[in-house]
């Protein structure tokens, strides 16, 4: 068979399948918004900055308070500078993670939260960040990942 030939056969079960089988009126439509809706859940979390006087309670340091969610899972992130000009993150997830990234350009730093959901980031270097959680949910592996934030 030629290129022609192939052409003109799947032209023909192409119509035979629209046909018989055709793609159910507004198929496309819902699943556009379906696979636009998984991608800001992994893609784009809810980012709440609570800011105040957070620090005067144990002294002068600046402390940050950043939370993170998508609906399903949150981060909670406590930044404070340490006497060294770094930061110290703090956090706490609501669900069980297998693993906690810190990205800051090119530079990753892990960790595993304890059994609380509690983890911590000593001794990191100002700049962009963002952190992503990677938790299994019965047989489905989660990513969330935060927008950048200054540290």
């Amino acid at each position: 068979m030629s290129d022609e030939d192939d052409a003109r056969l799947f032209a023909r079960l192409r119509s035979l399948w629209g046909e018989v089988d055709p793609v159910p009126a507004g198929l496309i439509d819902r699943m556009v918004a379906a696979v636009a809706a998984d991608g800001l859940n992994r893609e784009y979390a809810l980012l709440t900055l609570v800011e105040g006087q957070l620090g005067t309670v144990r002294g002068e340091t600046d402390a940050l308070t950043l939370q993170f969610s998508d609906g399903s899972t949150s981060i909670l992130l406590h930044v404070t500078t340490t006497a060294s000009g770094r930061r110290r993150i703090d956090g706490w997830v609501d669900t069980a993670a297998a693993e906690i990234v810190l990205l800051q350009g090119e530079r990753e730093r892990r960790t595993t939260p304890a059994e609380t959901g509690r983890f911590v980031f000593d001794d990191v270097p100002s700049g962009l960040s963002r952190v992503r959680l990677t938790a299994t949910v019965g047989d489905e592996t989660r990513t969330l990942e935060t927008p950048q934030f200054e540290l």
